[in-house]
């Protein structure tokens, strides 16, 4: 299952006027969604003055024949106008998700009373109340870390103040985040859009915006919302359909000396099908609770003395290449009985065959009950067939039958309906007919679904508990070209033939406590530090969901896929792809592109300290992706000029779009051409020998040492003057894409730097002298000309251009020195950048970029101008990026500055996750007041760089450097530099 999504459908459906082909199949790589999303949020401290700076002034796919039709663009994403028409932009309120596409009029989407026991199935439940906004600790209250009580479990803010339930539920932990049913966001935004843009930004790239075009496509992971809808789907890869699915609920029964006394959908919905159904729990009672990849549902039952509370469990374990793949995920009910009185509890999960959009409407759906027994385990319930082209899938939905409970189903039922059949069924004895044999195939343009019903017994002041399973079996997948048949990774262990649904409920059921020891272990570390504050814990492993949830692939590699002379000349090519198969993740759900190379960048931290293996692979692919070259000219949309493809000898943006042939097609982004950025080709280098530092694995630098060598001749040509240093082309040439860069630049010329240095570490352990003094000599005039033509005395100035801009403080001009320290060099023999030059920019960036903005609240701005006000002479040097700001504050913690790092990282979890009800879909940016853009995206991944940095930190304290397995330090011998932490273990 995906992760949760956000209160805020509103949100993604505006978000579809901002989406282009910046850029999926996700084979399941953790396939059940943790769970939901969103959040209330600080009042912002107003900025009553902001600091002036006075710096010394600085020193003198497809052809192009179907590419106008595929494209949704770079522009796109700030220049759409608001009126396009119904379902294509509206403008976004926060919404009630229990509300969404139920057709309810408003009038009839009453709140429950507060404090109004549901007893004996009554008519009227609820809604929410609006709730309050917190305060951001203040950025003056210096408070060490390292003070008991810095950690504090109880850190939900106003998230939980409509919560009036007693109830804490069953071993739900004090860490994550936690919100109440009822809770609703009191700040509306919109996705960005022209009305938010300059006039004179959008002149500028007017000719841009004449070539664009508009697409949205569907799809799906399933992901179940915080409010426990099933909303946001991609089955098919790569691609997203947002649709709350009513029919897919869990219900309870609860009766009492063979007579049912409750009987209550858990959803806070009032829909206008299944009308016989009883819906409108009272959300003052509930509250949700995630630690990704794990999260609890908690429902006091108001007059019952019955509490439920459900976990969801999905398998992402670091360091498993097996069940981390599979399409599974797990549902546990425990219940407990605070009465007196024995009950028979039943819960019933609903579901149907298929979303109820056009791929359900040909027809032919059937369900069939089933019954596994292995091992000495029996798995009872029914599997959901979908055989629509060109990715056919069943459906598992299934439950665990032990001593002490009994497994019903109904096969088939219209989801169009009142439901009044499956209520009554369950209504009468709690528990469903148990029909044997197939359904009959849907008739064209009718829905079909089906349930599975468990049941217990509840003994007075005890506990029972229920499981279930969902599960979903799509072995054989084509991209949009259907042109390439891949299997999914789980095929390894459960075939390809399309009957695995069975055998996957089973193990799952079976294996879920061993995952959840698992994941305990994996977390405790983190957790249990009362150093660390609590709103770091929750956001470090929710984060994670996008590792899931980002239109994930995870296939096996096509015998036929890799040529034969790179498999001759890199050695571990064919291992690596055939032992772990190839990964894909998308830049965001809406920037549909996998593996965008200058986003992964910052993302990438999650993937190797946690799956270095696929890390790799990763690598491995776009390594050959550089090597090859598509001389297909097409005409770049910012620029205008016709360009080919994709060059040799240099990084591609991205590996393909999900709706073409991704792998055999790369470089799906069109606005500019990326063979002249300055960025890609040192991202590589970078990551490459951080990749190598942090694995240890020789064979790997090794293979990848002549591809350096090709992609630094390659960005030899941006170094017009000699100097050793790169210069900018005077437009926006690097991931920062709409703001233009001239000359030397703070950003690129230290990424430059950076990998010089790199190269000249690679040449000394590749024994290749002669390559080690040619870098060397790059890196002396290099470093002489960044400081003589960029340094000021406080900051790196933005660039050299003659605009007023140039002078401005970015937030992301130290990240050349970030990779340095992740990497183990940056500091004694191997610095590149004076120390004291990068804390002192360091500390210019917290003052002016986090206090001076927004009351130091909400993170840092990208660009900054010396007098206290954001730099806006681009849509983007404005925003905050959620992925720069974390890697700021890992760069921080890398040189001393840890409260300023966590201050600056908590404004952004505070904004995204409490204030804006944005919480697993993450945002590209935001900007202070209003907007927001590209909701769940990869960069914020980087979270995971802060994590690498503490714990690198503490080695330093231990004077042992050893390596990262996930979160927990391991022990070994002192290693030098180029050796520390080389290993997993």
């Amino acid at each position: 299952m995906a992760a949760p999504e956000s209160d805020l459908e509103g949100n993604r459906r505006g978000q579809r006027t901002q989406r282009d082909n910046r850029g999926g199949a996700r084979g399941g790589f953790i396939a059940v969604a943790a769970d939901a999303a969103a959040a209330g949020a600080p009042r912002l401290h107003r900025d009553t003055s902001s600091p002036r700076l006075s710096p010394a002034p600085g020193p003198p796919r497809r052809h192009l024949t179907t590419t106008v039709t595929r494209i949704w663009t770079w522009l796109a994403r700030y220049f759409v106008p608001e009126d396009l028409g119904p379902g294509i932009t509206e403008a976004v309120e926060t919404q009630d998700p229990g509300m969404m596409g139920t057709g309810v009029p408003a009038s009839e989407q009453t709140r429950c009373a507060k404090g109004d026991p549901q007893v004996d199935c009554p008519e009227d439940a609820g809604d929410t109340e609006a709730g309050q906004v917190t305060d951001l600790e203040s950025p003056e209250d210096k408070r060490p870390q390292s003070e008991p009580g810095y950690s504090n479990p109880e850190d939900s803010g106003q998230l939980m103040a409509s919560y009036e339930g007693k109830a804490k539920g069953y071993q739900v932990p004090p860490f994550g985040w936690r919100i109440c049913l009822a809770h609703e966001f009191a700040e509306k935004r919109k996705p960005f859009n022209a009305n938010n843009v300059s006039l004179s930004n959008l002149i500028k790239h007017l000719g841009m915006g004449l070539r664009l075009s508009f697409g949205w496509h569907r799809g799906g992971t399933i992901t179940r919302g915080w409010r426990g809808q099933f909303c946001r789907w991609q089955l098919n890869p790569g691609m997203y359909q947002h649709r709350t699915v009513i029919a897919d609920q869990f219900t309870v029964c609860l009766r009492r000396e063979g007579k049912t006394v409750y009987q209550q959908v858990l959803s806070v919905e009032r829909p206008s099908v299944l009308r016989s159904w009883n819906w409108g729990l009272c959300g003052y009672f509930a509250f949700y609770h995630a630690l990704y990849p794990r999260a609890w549902t908690v429902y006091q039952l108001p007059g019952q003395n019955v509490t439920l509370t459900c976990r969801q469990i999905t398998p992402i374990l670091p360091h498993d290449y097996q069940d981390s793949s599979l399409p599974v995920g797990v549902f546990v009910w425990d219940v407990e009985n605070e009465g007196d009185e024995a009950l028979d509890v039943s819960i019933m999960f609903s579901m149907r065959n298929g979303l109820g959009g056009g791929d359900d409407a040909i027809g032919g759906l059937w369900n069939e009950p089933f019954c596994l027994e292995r091992d000495g385990e029996t798995v009872q319930g029914l599997l959901l067939h979908h055989p629509a082209l060109p990715n056919p899938y069943t459906m598992a939905v299934a439950a665990r039958l032990t001593a002490d409970t009994t497994v019903t189903h109904i096969t088939a039922f219209d989801p169009d309906s009142t439901g009044q059949q499956v209520w009554q069924d369950l209504l009468q004895d709690g528990q469903l007919d148990s029909p044997a044999g197939r359904s009959t195939p849907s008739q064209k343009g009718a829905g079909i679904a089906g349930a599975v019903c468990v049941t217990g017994k509840l003994p007075p002041r005890g506990q029972c508990r229920l499981e279930f399973s969902l599960a979903w079996d799509m072995p054989r997948i084509m991209f949009g070209a259907k042109g390439q048949v891949y299997y999914r990774r789980y095929t390894r262990f459960f075939g390809r033939d399309g009957n695995a649904a069975p055998a996957l409920s089973h193990y799952a059921l079976c294996q879920y406590i061993d995952w959840e020891e698992k994941i305990s272990a994996w977390q405790s570390p983190v957790l249990d530090d009362r150093s660390l504050p609590a709103w770091y814990k929750s956001a470090l492993f929710n984060e994670l969901y996008f590792l899931a949830d980002g239109g994930t692939v995870w296939l096996e590699v096509p015998e036929d896929s890799l040529p034969e002379e790179l498999v001759e000349s890199m050695c571990q090519l064919r291992p690596i792809l055939r032992e772990y198969g190839r990964f894909g993740y998308l830049e965001g759900q809406e920037y549909r592109m996998y593996n965008t190379y200058d986003v992964h960048f910052y993302a990438s931290f999650a993937l190797v300290m946690l799956w270095p293996k696929l890390e790799l692979s990763l690598q491995y692919d776009m390594a050959v992706a550089t090597l090859r070259e598509d001389l297909t000219r097409r005409q770049y949309l910012m620029s205008g000029v016709m360009a080919p493809v994709k060059r040799r000898n240099v990084i591609p943006h991205d590996i393909g779009d999900p709706d073409d042939e991704p792998w055999l097609r790369v470089n799906a982004y069109v606005v500019h051409d990326t063979a002249d950025w300055k960025d890609l080709n040192l991202k590589f280098v970078l990551q490459v020998y951080r990749d190598y530092y942090l694995t240890g694995d020789q064979g790997f630098l090794r293979d990848m040492w002549p591809v350096c060598l090709a992609v630094m001749e390659s960005e030899m040509k941006f170094d017009k003057d000699q100097d050793g240093l790169i210069e900018n082309g005077g437009y926006a040439d690097q991931t920062y894409d709409g703001w233009v860069t001239t000359g030397p630049s703070a950003y690129c010329g230290g990424l430059w730097l950076a990998a010089v240095a790199v190269m000249v570490q690679m040449a000394i352990l590749c024994e290749a002298h002669d390559v080690q003094d040619k870098f060397s000599s790059i890196l002396r005039r290099g470093q002489e000309a960044y400081e003589r033509l960029l340094w000021n005395g406080r900051y790196y100035n933005y660039d050299c251009s003659p605009q007023p801009q140039s002078c401005s403080i970015m937030s992301d001009q130290c990240a050349g020195q970030w990779f340095l320290r992740a990497s183990g060099l940056g500091e004694g023999d191997t610095e590149v950048f004076p120390t004291r030059h990068v804390v002192c920019a360091l500390q210019t960036i917290f003052e002016f970029n986090v206090r001076a903005f927004a009351g130091g609240a909400m993170g840092a701005v990208n660009g900054m101008q010396p007098h206290g006000v954001p730099d806006r002479s681009s849509v983007q040097s404005d925003e905050v990026w959620v992925g720069v700001v974390y890697g700021l504050a890992a760069t921080m913690i890398q040189e001393g500055l840890t409260w300023e790092g966590f201050q600056t990282a908590e404004g952004c979890y505070r904004t995204v996750w409490e204030r804006l009800g944005l919480a697993f879909q993450t945002p590209e940016a935001y900007c202070q007041q209003r907007v927001f853009r590209s909701l769940a995206y990869m960069r914020p991944l980087s979270i995971w760089a802060m994590q690498l940095a503490l714990q690198q930190q503490q080695q330093k304290k231990a004077s042992r450097p050893i390596a990262t397995h996930g979160t927990e330090l391991s022990t070994g011998p002192k290693l030098g530099p180029k050796e520390a932490m080389a290993n997993p273990k």
